[in-house]
């Protein structure tokens, strides 16, 4: 069982406690973003990979999240100088990279072919045992046993990786992985703070207590270094959780595509992200409506709840439309 790591504000914020180490709060650097891009497909974008870097710079977004790699994957690394130009197009611009933390993709510099060899999506014997099924939403992602330390050592490798290569941050997906253990399959309910026999806490803190453990070990080298988690809003009802964030993004509050989001799920979260916001932490709204009427829900629900959002292609592969773009 990996050691809690405990995180505490002191001085209104500017520094912080984590592990046992005061590291300087990355917010209190970066000025609150008022716009950001969601690129994950960014060979996308443009008719070549400087065309990509061009756009990017010259959009208006404050924030941009990319892929850690050009054509995502693990080829086609982004150089320094990459990310320099497209962070030196605006002011105070962040760039932040995609990173996964709560399922394996086998289309990763650390996956190996032997771990699931016929691809029937259940790990083979030679399989680490952190390792489960395959998501049967998203083909090639595997759900994974998040708290294990063999796991956290990987990713910890990849964000070394991204800190080296210039990033500002990272940008935490499948953060809400706990759910998949809350779920108990034989009486098909969810079961909140769920403890995890592993470890004797629960999903949730073991989710907390991981975002906190990356976090620790990317500002030891780089102190603004940003870090943003995708949705697994349940996770800000802890104080010290909320400390450790930048921001927290959050997909299809209002809309789930083209649909009204169901208003009890609408509801729920806006009460979770008052956290944040109290925080002032910023909240990252990401939408994927495509009919006027519901992208006109998506941006009156924004403009209501203080809200940073983006309208985009459900595939992340265009700049999306942002307030400034209406």
């Amino acid at each position: 069982m990996i050691k809690h790591i405990y995180t505490a504000i002191l001085i209104v914020g500017l520094t912080r406690l984590v592990g046992g180490e005061f590291v300087p709060a990355s917010e209190a650097m970066w000025p609150l973003p008022k716009s950001f891009a969601y690129v994950l497909q960014a060979e996308n974008l443009g008719s070549s990979r400087a065309e990509t870097v061009r756009r990017l710079s010259t959009s208006n977004r404050d924030w941009i999240v990319i892929d850690r790699c050009f054509t995502g994957g693990n080829k086609g690394a982004w150089t320094a100088k990459e990310i320099q130009d497209i962070r030196a197009g605006r002011p105070g611009r962040a760039v932040l990279a995609y990173l996964s933390i709560g399922e394996a993709e086998d289309y990763r510099e650390y996956w190996k072919k032997e771990w699931d060899a016929d691809h029937d999506g259940h790990p083979d014997k030679r399989a680490p045992t952190w390792l489960c099924g395959e998501n049967p939403e998203w083909k090639g992602n595997y759900k994974v046993r998040y708290w294990d330390d063999a796991w956290q050592r990987l990713i910890l490798a990849s964000v070394d990786a991204i800190v080296q290569a210039g990033f500002d941050g990272v940008y935490l997906d499948i953060v809400d992985g706990f759910e998949f253990f809350e779920y108990e399959p034989s009486t098909k309910t969810w079961i909140d703070d769920r403890l995890n026999p592993a470890t004797g806490q629960t999903y949730r803190d073991d989710m907390r207590t991981w975002v906190g453990r990356l976090a620790a070990q990317a500002r030891r080298t780089s102190p603004r270094f940003l870090v943003v988690p995708q949705n697994g809003a349940q996770l800000l009802e802890k104080p010290s959780y909320v400390a450790t964030l930048d921001a927290i993004g959050v997909e299809s509050l209002f809309t789930d595509g083209n649909r009204p989001q169901d208003s009890a799920h609408t509801q729920y979260v806006l009460g979770l992200i008052e956290h944040a916001k109290a925080a002032r932490k910023p909240v990252l709204l990401i939408e994927y409506g495509t009919k006027e009427a519901v992208v006109r829900r998506s941006r009156e629900g924004a403009l209501k709840n203080g809200l940073v959002l983006l309208v985009t292609d459900s595939g992340l592969k265009t700049l999306g439309r942002d307030n400034a773009d209406y």
